[in-house]
């Protein structure tokens, strides 16, 4: 019975950590987009036209058939991004935090 509560309450502070971590993420991506729309709408429209395209590139990377040979640091990096922004958006929309 111990080692049971002892799990529930490690799943639960992670969840708990998890959700925490992506609604600051949500509210500092929002406060950075208002700061550099503010400065220069241009450059913000650009870096995140950017970073669209970046993590369009990595879901094609991640599900896309695999052909043999290596996959270059880019596309690795790009893959390893949209998983994490993947699992942050589906916590980020549990949030609650509006």
């Amino acid at each position: 019975m111990g080692s049971f509560l002892k799990e529930l309450l490690g799943e639960l502070v992670g969840e708990v950590v998890l959700m925490v971590i992506a609604c600051l993420a949500v509210a500092g991506l929002a406060l950075a987009f208002v700061w550099g729309w503010e400065h220069s709408p241009l450059v913000t429209g650009g870096v995140g036209g950017a970073l669209l395209a970046f993590l369009v590139y990595g879901g094609w990377e991640l599900l896309r058939p695999s052909r043999p040979g290596r996959r270059g640091r880019l596309a690795g990096a790009a893959a390893a991004t949209f998983a994490v922004a993947a699992v942050f958006i589906t916590y980020a929309w549990s949030c609650n935090c509006s």
